[in-house]
């Protein structure tokens, strides 16, 4: 079972799908062209970052089978099994403080966030940018703990300003600064990817994040009190900053390159101020490249899970969702159905658009049609669609801000079907098949 980074690390190295880089490499642009350079072909351990004493990792999960790994399931069922632990959180216990690795080293006085190894990714970022911290709040009405991932610009030693979408975090934060409060907070660097994932999941307020990852891990996700602030955090952990998210103040934020591939504006954004940094000893930096497929397989694994449900309401016999890498892991689906009555398509991209406001096209398959595999997907819109019959479209719906093809989010929005007719005559799809070919081994053949 997978309870830390490092637990994680060493499963990559032991499998060789982690790359180390021993050269001393600049935080600025340098760092993140490297991990670029290894995107979906390894993670990277960067031992030296200039001027820094501890290493940074990157692209510790960057396909859907190293997902599918840590979960204890395969690439076709992540949907299903992230679904099934939604539905079944289970509390975390609470360690003494003694027995937390992540309290091995805890500086409350004078903290510096520049002592941390964080890059600068992009030409135009506003900065240096935190972007693998699960930042974990509890509502200050239930008491019940949030956790997501943010962008966070440091400002200054012991200030970061952060992007805070219209979702739980600012329902909670808006119930603080009402009353004129700060919200307190944690920030966690340098967890497994099953915590990371967990974070992503689509649940409603009130459901911890932190026990569906404890789901996931099967009941051994740890936590510990912070320091400083009232909120508990993953034991293991590489390091922790705490602080408060303060209220009615804002500075300026961004730009920032951002998961579409093209820069998030810069705005004014609230401003967390940091009271405490925590870490174990000899920690390692977790830093995620924005637009890689580490980034963009963590937002769209858990959308998965919802959009899987959301469609089986609508059509029972849903087999598979794919929310594909092209379309950033936000924008386009593919569905595949075991269709029994003609309609059931549309219905399917109805849910798939009511399931998140991100998803621009849908494309739905039969089950022969595997759904990870673009290809096969594009051959069944080729061979099995006519435009001007299977295809809808939307206009005018709310999209993604981040897409800057849209009006300010505004967005059309279209469907196709691509699953055969069921009243075609029975061999017009009937596809090609070589007897024998699934039992051939062709290493039997080659000299």
């Amino acid at each position: 079972m997978v309870n830390s980074l490092r637990d994680w690390l060493a499963y990559l190295e032991c499998e060789g799908k982690i790359k180390s880089v021993s050269k001393e490499v600049s935080l600025k642009f340098e760092m993140p062209a490297v991990i670029k350079k290894l995107d979906g072909k390894a993670a990277v351990l960067l031992n030296k970052p200039k001027g820094y004493y501890f290493p940074v990792v990157s692209g510790i999960a960057y396909d859907r089978n190293l997902f599918a790994k840590a979960l204890g399931t395969d690439k076709n069922n992540i949907a299903q099994k992230i679904s099934e632990c939604q539905k079944q959180p289970l509390p975390c216990q609470v360690v003494p403080r003694e027995e937390a690795p992540v309290m091995e080293n805890v500086k409350i006085d004078d903290v510096d966030l520049m002592e941390l190894p964080i890059p600068i990714h992009h030409k135009k970022d506003a900065g240096h940018y935190i972007t693998a911290g699960l930042l974990i709040c509890k509502d200050p009405e239930t008491g019940k703990r949030n956790v997501s991932i943010h962008r966070l610009q440091v400002f200054s030693k012991n200030e970061m300003g952060i992007l805070i979408l219209p979702r739980h975090l600012w329902q909670v934060y808006m119930k603080a600064e009402k009353k004129n409060e700060s919200l307190d907070i944690a920030i966690a660097i340098g967890v497994d990817p099953l915590l990371l994932l967990a974070s992503q999941t689509i649940v409603p307020l009130g459901v911890d994040e932190l026990e569906i990852a404890n789901a996931f891990k099967n009941g051994s996700q740890k936590l510990v009190k912070c320091q400083t602030v009232d909120i508990e955090v993953p034991s293991e952990a590489e390091i922790v900053l705490e602080g408060k998210l303060l209220p009615k103040v804002r500075k300026v934020e961004g730009p920032f390159g951002e998961f579409p591939k093209y820069y998030g504006p810069a705005s004014e954004k609230p401003v967390i101020e940091i009271t405490a940094i925590c870490h174990r000893n000899n920690p390692i930096y977790h830093t995620i490249l924005p637009a890689t497929k580490e980034h963009l397989l963590l937002g769209g694994l858990a959308r998965e899970a919802t959009l899987y449900e959301m469609v089986k309401l609508a059509v029972p016999t849903v087999k598979d969702v794919h929310l594909t890498i092209g379309g950033t892991c936000r924008y386009h689906a593919v569905i595949s159905i075991d269709k029994k009555h003609e309609g059931e398509a549309k219905n399917a991209m109805f849910a798939a658009f009511a399931s998140m406001q991100e998803i621009k096209h849908v494309v739905v398959v039969d089950t022969d049609v595997d759904v990870f595999d673009m290809e096969e997907v594009e051959w069944a819109i080729a061979t099995r669609c006519q435009m001007g019959k299977d295809t809808m479209l939307v206009s005018g719906s709310l999209g993604s801000k981040l897409d800057p093809s849209t009006d300010d989010g505004i967005s059309d929005k279209m469907g196709i079907d691509a699953t055969c007719p069921l009243d075609a005559p029975p061999d017009t799809y009937e596809t090609i098949k070589i007897p024998g070919y699934d039992e051939l081994n062709i290493e039997d053949y080659l000299d």
